[in-house]
């Protein structure tokens, strides 16, 4: 954890940097089994109360939105710690801090915001997915059970944040936001905690919608979508179905010819009580929970000879 906070360092490679935040430092409860119903109680973690634990990003869910955007400057100060974490491990390269963070207000579409075309304002875009080339700037993505995705392009230095739900994966966001980049350069790709298959029953329409989408998206191959109930789905009780949305994530990048670089399976968002998870709150009946964020940022740094 960086600074005393519940964020944990992925990946760091030339001056990016990749970051998972999550709700508490440590478990609130014991893990919870994936195939159980979360724990009615527990000191921080209770039925029918908000949860929005130590580290909320989420300016929509009805927390303080003076202690929220004090969180968003701790992720910032955390972000820039790791930083200089590295410039004295390496006196190679020196780094200048990173300016800002850039948000979006996130409404389960295909629209990317380009960072760089736009200038900065108080009232984030709507749109589910960033893009920039700048240095010296993050970009963060929330979720709370939704797949989030970061892009980094080493040619170009270009970055990018996702986020996709299951509407998302549908409506083709994920390669929207790959053809942004220039295809004729390698891109890697970083998956961040979701909601696991075992968590995530859904009646079958969902699964035939997503379907649908990416029929109409070209977002995976044909033998994957001739495949797609086997691949994506296991049956559960009551005729419904449970879904792999981080492994059709998975695909779906590979597919636009992105490289995955962690491992699945992912930290499960609504198994994992150090994380929030929005089904999580709606079987405790919770009236909010926070949202945490994958956030990739790049550095500015110049070589010192």
């Amino acid at each position: 954890m960086i600074n005393k906070l519940p964020m944990t360092l992925l990946a760091q490679i030339d001056d990016v940097v990749v970051f998972q935040t999550a709700a508490f430092l440590t478990d609130v409860v014991n893990e919870l089994d994936s195939t159980s119903q979360p724990a009615e109680q527990t000191a921080d973690f209770q039925v029918g109360q908000a949860n929005y634990g130590e580290l909320n990003l989420g300016l929509h869910v009805n927390d303080d939105a003076t202690k929220v955007l004090h969180n968003r400057m701790c992720l910032l100060s955390g972000i820039n710690e790791s930083f200089l974490a590295s410039e004295s491990a390496s006196k190679r390269f020196q780094y200048v801090p990173i300016k800002r963070l850039h948000w979006v207000s996130q409404v389960h579409g295909n629209q990317v915001h380009d960072v760089d075309a736009s200038a900065l304002s108080m009232t984030p875009m709507a749109a589910d997915a960033m893009v920039s080339q700048q240095q010296g700037i993050g970009l963060a993505i929330m979720t709370a059970d939704c797949v989030p995705i970061v892009l980094y392009q080493p040619a170009t230095g270009q970055i990018a944040a996702i986020h996709a739900g299951w509407q998302g994966l549908a409506c083709g966001v994920i390669k929207t936001t790959v053809n942004r980049f220039d295809h004729t350069m390698p891109i890697q790709a970083w998956i961040g905690v979701c909601i696991s298959q075992a968590n995530y029953e859904v009646n079958t329409d969902v699964r035939d919608k997503l379907l649908a989408g990416c029929k109409e998206n070209q977002a995976l191959s044909e033998k994957q979508l001739d495949d797609f109930v086997a691949l994506f789905s296991i049956p559960s009780q009551d005729v419904k179905i449970k879904l792999d949305l981080p492994k059709l994530a998975a695909m779906q990048l590979e597919t636009a010819g992105v490289t995955v670089i962690n491992d699945l399976p992912v930290d499960c968002s609504y198994a994992d009580s150090r994380y929030y998870s929005y089904r999580r709150q709606t079987h405790l009946q919770q009236p909010a929970t926070g949202r945490m964020a994958l956030v990739i940022a790049r550095s500015t740094q110049s070589s010192d000879g």
